[in-house]
């Protein structure tokens, strides 16, 4: 149950992460597999559904089973499932009088489904480690740089000053969100499944929902109001939040790369000369931990609608939503980790080139301020009149390279304060008190 590029040796170091890569290998899956189907035999033991003695001994005995995934590999692709014959496996190993009482009225996906929700349970502290870190390493460098002037762009141009710190605090600001809504999504994503056949709990008579409430408790997951097989909500909202996620962290990768352009020069993303080399051009510094962040960011929602795809289940139990799950889930959950791993290392590393900041400011010829420009003329003359005048104002600045404001001094017959004008720092609007907000949002989160 790996992904690609997680399960490659050569690009898994870039787009994933190992730790992700070990929770939905092959072993893993199998491991989650029996610790289910042990949990689901000790409960039923104890609620008197199995033998009590059938019960201790395939708790004894069930976690020391070694599969033949060669002949797993074989029954899959017979019968489109492993449970099968890894239960089989499991019976034989169990032996005595207990071997019948293994899987006892479960069935194929509720063991499955169990067991991918075992694994969530641990990407997602996996994931929730690193965006805390990404977010911890954000608020630092938006306090840092707080006064760090710099142009905004528009349209990818020149708009108006601001700071770097609150472009920072920008890019933190819907982390806090995704973590916000982690602990949101969680109580609804991690909750057992148990239906048997049918969602009905049949085999199990009378005793279903206990059975059920007690292996949930046992695997210290929730309890959903019903099984949840043929409705896959829960795993869709999660893959659109693993999306939104990347989506955040693209945002602020592709601001990387376009600052980082040589023309441009206000940030490196590392001060590592190695990182980002090229086989023909020895001064190139790719970008390319941003590179691979914006990757996974554009991958991710192209998978996100596979996992929506999967929401469509025909009556009590679908033909092949379910598969598409296991192709894009872990992707997701892969890139997801890698893109959060990148992020760490570019939050923490980016060289940040506050004098290149300013001469940018400064290379606008006072064009920074053409809002600012209008708004005080403004004051003595009409709104429309004014704009017109610095517009007139920035023509003539462009072809005769001359400041602007300079311009507009020289043509504006009124006394105005020409040199608040002069300073981009005292246009910057409430971009430290937003910064600052930002920033303590994060402390309290």
């Amino acid at each position: 149950m790996s992904y690609f590029p997680g399960d490659s040796q050569i690009f898994g170091p870039l787009f994933g992460d190992d730790r992700v890569d070990e929770l939905f290998s092959d072993a893993r899956y199998l491991q989650t597999i029996i610790e289910v189907e042990v949990a689901l035999a000790k409960v039923q033991g104890q609620t008197g559904l199995i033998p009590s003695e059938a019960a201790d001994r395939i708790c004894r005995r069930g976690g020391s089973l070694e599969a033949d995934t060669w002949r797993l590999a074989a029954a899959t692709a017979r019968d489109g499932f492993p449970i099968v014959e890894l239960v089989r496996q499991l019976r034989a190993h169990v032996g005595g009088d207990a071997d019948s009482f293994v899987h006892w009225g479960a069935t194929t996906q509720d063991v499955i489904d169990t067991a991918l929700v075992l694994r969530l349970r641990e990407a997602l502290t996996l994931i929730e480690g690193s965006l805390s870190e990404v977010i911890e390493q954000l608020a630092d460098l938006a306090t840092k740089h707080g006064e760090t002037l710099m142009v905004a762009r528009t349209h990818g141009q020149h708009a108006l000053p601001t700071t770097f710190g609150y472009k920072v605090a920008l890019w933190l600001a819907p982390l806090l969100r995704h973590r916000n809504r982690l602990g949101e999504l969680r109580p609804r994503l991690l909750v057992v499944q148990l239906g048997g056949a049918a969602g009905t709990l049949a085999s199990l008579g009378e005793k279903g929902p206990e059975v059920r409430e007690a292996l949930a408790a046992e695997l210290g997951l929730g309890v959903p109001l019903g099984p949840w097989h043929a409705q896959r909500d829960a795993l869709a909202e999660f893959s659109g939040w693993l999306s939104m996620v990347t989506g955040g962290l693209g945002k602020l990768a592709l601001d990387v790369i376009l600052m980082s352009q040589t023309e441009v020069g206000e940030v490196h993303e590392s001060a590592d000369s190695e990182l980002g080399g090229s086989s023909a051009m020895p001064q190139k510094r790719n970008p390319i931990r941003s590179e691979a962040i914006l990757t996974a960011a554009r991958q991710n929602a192209v998978l996100l609608g596979g996992v929506h795809q999967a929401l469509v289940q025909e009556h009590e139990r679908g033909t092949h939503g379910w598969q598409l799950e296991w192709m894009t889930l872990p992707q997701m959950v892969g890139l997801t980790s890698g893109a959060l791993r990148n992020a760490v290392a570019v939050t923490a590393g980016i060289q940040v080139n506050e004098d290149r900041m300013l001469q940018n400011v400064h290379r606008s010829n006072g064009l920074l301020m053409a809002e600012a420009a209008s708004l005080l003329l403004s004051e003595v003359m009409p709104r429309a009149e004014a704009h017109a005048t610095v517009k007139k104002g920035v023509a003539t600045s462009r072809e005769t390279g001359r400041n602007l404001i300079d311009v507009l001094e020289e043509h504006v017959e009124s006394e105005l304060d020409w040199m608040a004008l002069r300073d981009e720092s005292r246009y910057l609007g409430a971009a430290k008190t937003f910064t600052n907000d930002i920033v303590r949002a994060a402390s309290r989160s």
